[in-house]
């Protein structure tokens, strides 16, 4: 019986690696695209993903996105973001963008704001009443990384809760011996090639960034449930 359930439990997991290495949309992302939002990676293959809530490297140490393999986006966020690779490359081939998070459903945010209280990250996550860009879609998170994968140093982690994440007093920072230069640097062109994109930064999270205002998307945009 027990290895039965072994057998079980390998045929799922490797059905589950053939449909993520086969690009193949799970019914989740089927939904998405019911919603009008697309696959970062069908328009620019050379953009990579790191989706932190399909895992659990994250603050909330959960697996949020639990049949998720794919960067999905509103069409307006998504060719944004494959103009700023774009550009990138043509500043420097040998690097990319390596998305973190894009779309999250208000349904996921109910589920990181229920996982997270009680904890010391409860005053974190945004109370899903009150919506964010990236329940629209229009949101993502991301760092640059080299043609290995390797993360370029932006001097925190995704998702770090403290002022060293923060980009509107980056000088002061080094000067405080908390950032270096070469961070410094490595998160201006981050900033650099999304901005050229299109996108808005944020002051808190060095990684963040919009793709139109919260005002805009409450208007014309519909909020993905």
């Amino acid at each position: 019986m027990k290895n039965k359930i072994k057998l079980c439990i390998l045929l799922l997991f490797s059905l589950s690696i053939s449909a993520q290495k086969s690009n193949k949309p799970s019914t989740f992302e089927r939904y998405l695209q019911t919603k009008e939002l697309v696959n970062v990676q069908l328009i620019d293959s050379s953009i990579r993903a790191d989706l932190k809530y399909a895992t659990t490297d994250n603050f909330a140490k959960t697996i949020l996105y639990d049949t998720l393999f794919n960067i999905y986006a509103h069409p307006v966020a998504a060719e944004k973001l494959a103009k700023a690779q774009k550009y990138l490359k043509e500043l420097n081939p040998e690097l990319s963008l390596l998305v973190y998070d894009a779309v999250r459903p208000l349904s996921v945010q109910k589920k990181m704001y229920k996982v997270v209280q009680n904890t010391k990250y409860a005053a974190y996550v945004a109370n899903p009443s009150r919506t964010g860009l990236h329940n629209y879609g229009m949101a993502i998170d991301l760092t640059i990384c080299d043609n290995k994968g390797q993360p370029l140093d932006m001097g925190t982690s995704f998702d770090f809760f403290g002022r060293a994440a923060g980009i509107n007093k980056e000088a002061e920072l080094v000067a405080e011996g908390i950032l270096t230069k070469q961070q410094v640097k490595n998160r201006n062109l981050l900033r650099k090639v999304m901005t050229r994109a299109g996108f808005l930064t944020i002051r808190g999270e060095w990684w963040h960034f919009n793709a139109v205002s919260l005002s805009e998307a409450k208007r014309l945009y519909k909020i993905i449930e």
